[in-house]
């Protein structure tokens, strides 16, 4: 197949990229190229799809699929005005951010969407981060109204696999990995998280193109109880150290913030969240998507993060110093009140 990847230089459609190329389609990516370079086997075309139409002048001819993961709506109305007539399928990587609640475990596609944004006369701004959400309902609707016949629309929840750079769910293999003990955790041990390996994902895009799958999907790993992640990542690095729970209100109290970013406990959620990590993807699952073992996800992760170092500088998680500290007032905190 001719696959057209807007994008392939980073996390996800890179590893789309690579595997497009290793099942022996003829695969190129437009992108800006600040991210790397492409796969090998895989042709790049440079382009910024800020700069407009002009960013897909460089591509020619017919496309058996395109496959897209822009956040921003003006982005894919260009896109598709350019390309859609020339391409039989198109692919949009959507997110589960669509949905208006996430209060519900075990809702399906057909849980309500939060508002998709507006357009004045034509024109999409660019999402502020609170708009992600809105962005991609409006990424998806332009698709399904001005795409070719042939249109899939994935939506996944938190992804993870070697090269992630959001640190979310590395940081807990890394954490256990680094053998300082303590581990701070949050009192979340049934707490469920819902991870899905980016070759899985990647795999089940590329399989999508080449089987012409259509519809909306979301597409999520199994949901996992936090304390079990924490005994699959032990298992991986040997960890023999202890872990020491902290009531999420006090972290809360504390400064530390929910789910990812600079001093945060990453994959912990507020109350309100409790259908977060449970969606359905019974309908993926029935459609083709293979998951592989957690396990397999966290030692692969772990050595990804061992090669690129236990101690760098993170994305998301604690910092070791503001680890010690929120030890020590938890330890000043405890014999408080025993007192």
């Amino acid at each position: 197949m001719r696959i057209l990847i807007l994008g392939g230089t980073r996390f996800l459609s890179r590893e789309v990229a690579r595997q497009a190329v290793a099942r022996g389609h003829d695969v190129t990516c437009l992108a800006r190229g600040e991210s790397g370079p492409p796969v090998t086997g895989a042709a790049f075309v440079q382009g910024d799809r800020d700069a407009g139409l002009s960013a897909y002048e460089g591509l020619g001819g017919a496309w058996d699929a395109v496959i897209d993961f822009a956040r921003k709506p003006q982005q894919v109305q260009e896109a598709l005005s350019a390309l859609a007539e020339h391409a039989a399928y198109w692919s949009l990587v959507s997110t589960a951010s669509v949905y208006s609640s996430h209060d519900t475990p075990g809702e399906d596609e057909s849980a309500v969407l939060v508002p998709a944004m507006a357009s004045d006369d034509g024109v999409f701004p660019d999402p502020a981060d609170n708009e992600y959400g809105a962005g991609k309902v409006a990424c998806e609707e332009l698709v399904r109204e001005l795409g070719p016949a042939n249109v899939l629309v994935t939506r996944p929840g938190l992804i993870a696999g070697p090269e992630d750079e959001s640190d979310r769910f590395g940081y807990w293999p890394a954490r256990v990995a680094q053998e300082r003990s303590p581990v701070l955790i949050p009192d979340m041990a049934e707490a469920v998280t819902q991870t899905i390996d980016v070759r899985d994902l990647a795999l089940w895009l590329v399989t999508g193109a080449e089987d012409t799958r259509t519809g909306t999907y979301n597409a999520m790993g199994p949901s996992v109880p936090f304390g079990e992640l924490l005994t699959l990542s032990t298992a991986a690095s040997g960890y023999h150290g202890s872990f020491r729970t902290a009531d999420p209100q006090w972290l809360h109290e504390q400064g530390v913030a929910y789910w990812a970013g600079n001093e945060s406990l990453p994959l912990w959620m507020p109350e309100g969240y409790e259908g977060f990590s449970t969606r359905s993807n019974a309908a993926a699952l029935a459609a083709g998507l293979e998951l592989r073992p957690v396990e397999h996800t966290v030692r692969d992760v772990l050595a990804d993060e061992e090669a690129r170092g236990l101690h760098r500088e993170r994305k998301s998680g604690l910092s070791a110093a503001r680890e010690t500290s929120l030890l020590a007032a938890l330890d000043q905190a405890d014999a408080h009140g025993r007192n």
